[in-house]
């Protein structure tokens, strides 16, 4: 199980037999299921014509716990993988949930990330878990991963970060001001600035740049370009990898409603992993 923010589509999440928990996004007095009845192409549109800022917000512990009672009828563990704790409460209130619950075991597992890079340990979990591996062997492959689990992204304007309360105000107005384009990552689970660039175009660059430290050792490795309503722009930088290394399994994905709504349009990112 994992939540909306990994951004599986429909039809992987039933190959592979995972649930999803949908986040909430608060659009016009509005409310959306993540996922369910608010795709990405359907939100930066809707965005733009949109009043305020969107609101955010995570699944109750009251709709997580039913989630998991149902899935005690058939099922006696399950391994719920969820973004970031430090910029969601959605692992907390699992937690809290799984508590509530008998007849299930429940492991959770913090991914300290979100979007693709969440959904490759998702992914990879559900791929043991077909292949007959149990769920100490699968938690454990999951901290493995997060030795060599990757992830930097440029937005095109930080006051969404900001106004959201994921960037600081100082570390937001200075960007502003000097117009610098910081490549941001995860430190601590939380979004921090990596280094201050000063256009997008070389931002995107110096992201890649990182990625080839890792690719260009030969190892297999996972690999995803996100985009926040700009396919054609990932595309490119998916088709520029795949041409420069063998060693690279790549795929694009993108930013959906609940980040989407805190990274703004315009936003990449290449999250990456040793397999």
């Amino acid at each position: 199980m994992t939540d909306s923010t990994a951004y599986i589509p429909a039809d992987i999440r039933a190959q592979f037999n995972i649930e999803m928990l949908p986040l909430n996004v608060l659009i016009d007095d509005v409310s959306y299921e993540e996922e369910i009845d608010l795709t990405a192409e359907a939100f930066y549109p809707l965005v733009r014509k949109a009043k305020d800022l969107p609101k955010t917000s995570q699944p109750s512990i009251g709709y997580i716990t039913d989630r998991l009672e149902k899935l005690a009828k058939d099922y006696d563990a399950v391994i719920s993988i969820h973004l970031s704790s430090g910029i969601s409460g959605t692992y907390q209130a699992l937690v809290a949930a799984s508590n509530m619950v008998e007849g299930i075991t429940v492991y959770p597992f913090d991914s300290e990330i979100s979007c693709m890079a969440q959904g490759f340990y998702v992914l990879e979990a559900a791929e043991m878990a077909q292949a007959g591996s149990d769920a100490t062997t699968i938690m454990q492959r999951l901290q493995e991963i997060k030795q060599t689990m990757r992830g930097y992204f440029v937005v095109d304007d930080l006051t969404h970060l900001h106004r959201g309360g994921r960037l600081n105000g100082a570390q937001a107005l200075l960007g502003s001001v000097l117009q610098v384009k910081p490549v941001l990552h995860f430190v601590d689970k939380i979004i921090v600035p990596f280094e201050k660039i000063r256009t997008q175009k070389k931002a995107v660059k110096r992201i890649v740049s990182l990625f080839d430290e890792d690719a260009k050792t030969g190892k297999a490795i996972r690999a995803s370009v996100i985009h926040a309503n700009r396919p054609q722009e990932a595309e490119a930088i998916k088709q520029e990898l795949e041409s420069t290394y063998k060693n690279v399994e790549i795929t694009t994905s993108y930013f959906g409603a609940v980040i989407g709504t805190h990274l703004g349009e315009g936003a990449i990112g290449l999250v990456w992993y040793i397999k």
